[in-house]
């Protein structure tokens, strides 16, 4: 998990902050102020600016008396009732309200508050009784303080050879699984975790100190206590991965130019975007990082809705070791650690191609001042393949086009683990996320110096290197989908594809179809994958008809995925239920945004999607909300060692009925010379 270093990563000093406002236009640092007249503010969805940041915080230290030691772990737009911003004309009064968890240590107390902008005044206030909130950067520091300064700690590290404190790292983990015991005591925990690191080494995530693990409480500043379950090997191999550690480098290949001599094709105004037909406004969230909104179309000169707001809900990644030291851990990589506030630089050239735009981003950070995230969001366009084709044998005729694709893109780094995310706008109306999922694998120290191998042999992890396990796991991603296919009243459906039996109609036994079945209610849509059927759900418009009388509509296309296989009776099924199927749908509701639950970190089990559905509401024609679980099984191998090559996945978002024949026939050619001739 993160660690003590992180925030340096980017931070900007404020004095910068009024060069950056200067340049807005190309950035996502908007300068709008409190006003509801302001002529920065020009849209309700626009982020949160500086002085907003500024505003609300001191008026709430101010009204509330806060200590010099509260913290605010989110602070975002509160973005305002759906029916509002589609109702927002250019030049309307924008009411702005700011969102903020409020974490009082000094009470072991955490609240929410809603301040409104215009009025300048506190509109809600509540303290939050289940679960605690994301971690804080401070916290990993107390934590490595703490364990250092403790003797059992030392002690521990002793018995391992290990004298010198600074030849250690502490990593941070949420609490994940409690005992009774620490249930019952109400305090805001972290654990940790302790690695071996020479001052030679960058990579200490190769040295795990086995079984010796650390608790505290972060409020009162105390080590709870340090469980030592004995000594296994420490490996001190040499696991960097930098250049200057694997010389000699293979030969690079020759340069590959990414060009564009005319500028891009799209348009940025703050935060919207247009390409091609394509037009929708983005944010980085603190929370759920890269965050999209008012996604449409433009059909023969009509900008058709599809999707409200996309974007990353939770995601948990489960651990399959049964030791007491790894059965704890099970990170919910966004409500516990924020996604967006650990979003890293990106470069050009290695994250990002060269024509690629980055962009920055404005946060508050956890003593609630302005912040500037630099380089933290990407766009570009990039080269596709074909778009279509066809060469006619009969008239040795040819047409075709090359595609051309709009990604916008981030990438988390949450301890060991990198997770890229891209939304990629395909030319004919498909929208489809990819992610890259690459860092280090988590692993165990072990006395094995050679795999073991057998039939019928259960193993929970896989030998990379001699004392060195790295542990079988998974990645559950899900996704929030508030879809608005051609306005706010739609339907689901899932389509499965069948064979039909032999009968007089299917004489030659050959037909299959595809079958539609309309999921009516909240309980009948926990639904989940079908290779069999080749399952696809579709969100459609009952209210309106195509030329050929069907209902517009969009399917989410699932790619690779997986079942998540910890038993129900296990802590983290119960408390990542979301995870447990792959497809759920609800009503629209403002504040339900997070499908693990609002608090994870230390929260109670079956909450989020379990606790929404169990009203079972009425889907068909409502306004919907979609949540699609992507899961990764990740089988370790050593040619993933010492570092990951990107494991990619995703699923697409695709139109069906939704235009009435190819929408980019008409596509433009892009080509800017002919090709030559042959010799």
């Amino acid at each position: 998990m993160p660690n003590q270093l992180k925030q340096s990563r980017w931070k900007l000093p404020l004095i910068l902050l009024t060069l950056v406002v200067a340049i807005a236009i190309t950035t996502m640092i908007l300068t709008g102020t409190i006003s509801a007249q302001s002529k920065q503010i020009t849209h309700p969805l626009e982020p949160l600016s500086a002085s907003e940041i500024k505003t609300a915080i001191a008026l709430v230290k101010k009204e509330k008396s806060l200590s010099d030691r509260a913290r605010f772990p989110n602070l975002s737009l509160r973005e305002p009732e759906k029916q509002a911003v589609l109702n927002f004309k250019p030049n309307s009064a924008i009411a702005r309200e700011v969102f903020i968890v409020v974490l009082e240590p000094a009470q072991n107390k955490t609240y929410e508050a809603v301040i409104d902008l215009q009025k300048k005044a506190i509109v809600s206030w509540q303290q939050v009784t289940d679960g605690q909130p994301a971690l804080l950067d401070e916290d990993y520091e107390t934590l490595s303080t703490l364990a250092k300064a403790d003797p059992r700690w030392r002690a521990a590290m002793k018995k391992r050879g290990i004298t010198d404190p600074e030849s250690a790292v502490v990593d941070g983990w949420a609490v994940g699984l409690k005992s009774e015991e620490e249930k019952a005591s109400g305090k805001r925990l972290m654990r940790g975790v302790t690695y071996y690191k020479d001052k030679k080494r960058m990579n200490y995530y190769g040295s795990p100190i086995e079984n010796l693990m650390v608790l505290i409480d972060l409020n009162e500043k105390a080590v709870v206590e340090v469980v030592d379950r004995g000594v296994v090997p420490v490996s001190k191999a040499n696991f960097d991965y930098d250049s200057a550690s694997l010389k000699p480098l293979q030969p690079a290949p020759k340069p590959l130019l990414i060009r564009q001599p005319q500028g891009v094709t799209f348009k940025l105004s703050k935060n919207q975007v247009t390409w091609q037909n394509w037009k929708f406004r983005y944010l980085m969230h603190p929370r759920e990082g890269l965050t999209f909104y008012q996604i449409s179309y433009n059909d023969k000169g009509k900008d058709r809705p599809i999707l409200y707001r996309a974007g990353v809900s939770e995601m948990i990644v489960p651990y399959a070791d049964t030791s007491p030291s790894w059965t704890v851990r099970s990170a919910f990589d966004v409500g516990e650690y924020r996604f967006g506030w650990l979003s890293t630089a990106l470069k050009m050239g290695k994250d990002v191609p060269e024509n690629a735009m980055l962009l920055d981003a404005l946060f508050a950070d956890d003593e609630g001042k302005p912040l500037v995230g630099k380089d933290l969001m990407a766009i570009y366009e990039r080269d596709a393949g074909i778009l279509w084709r066809h060469y006619d044998s009969n008239t040795e005729s040819y047409v075709g086009h090359r595609s051309r694709e709009l990604v916008m893109t981030s990438v988390a780094a949450i301890g060991n683990y990198d997770y890229g995310i891209n939304w990629v706008f395909h030319e004919d109306g498909t929208l489809e996320v990819q992610t890259d999922l690459t860092g280090i694998m988590l692993v165990k120290g072990t006395t094995d110096v050679t795999a073991k191998h057998g039939d019928n042999q259960d193993t929970i992890g896989h030998l990379v290197a001699p004392n060195i396990l790295a542990i079988n796991h998974q990645h559950f991603i899900n996704f929030r989908l508030d879809f608005d296919v051609d306005g706010t009243e739609n339907a689901i459906a899932e389509m499965d594809v069948a064979a039909l039996p032999k009968s007089e109609t299917n004489p030659a036994a050959n037909a299959f179809s595809m079958r539609e079945k309309h999921l009516k209610r909240e309980l009948e849509a926990v639904r989940d994958m079908s290779m069999a059927a080749s399952r696809t759900w579709m969100i459609s418009n009952p209210q309106r008809k195509n030329s050929l009388g069907a209902e517009p509509s969009y399917m989410i296309m699932p790619g690779g995925n997986s079942v998540f296989y910890p038993l129900p009776e296990s802590n983290v099924y119960q408390r990542g239920k979301f995870a447990t199927h792959h497809l759920w749908a609800t009503r629209y509701k403002r504040d339900e945004l997070y499908a693990g639950g609002d608090y994870p970190n230390q929260g109670k089990i079956n909450q989020g999607l379990p606790q929404w559905i169990a009203d079972d509401e009425s889907l068909d024609g409502k306004d919907l909300v979609v949540w699609y679980t992507m899961g990764v099984t990740h089988i370790p191998r050593p040619e993933e060692w010492p570092i990951m090559t990107v494991h990619r996945a995703g699923f697409k978002i695709m139109s069906r009925d939704f235009f009435t024949q190819n929408p980019v026939l008409n596509v433009a050619d892009s080509s800017s010379s002919k090709p030559a001739p042959k010799k």
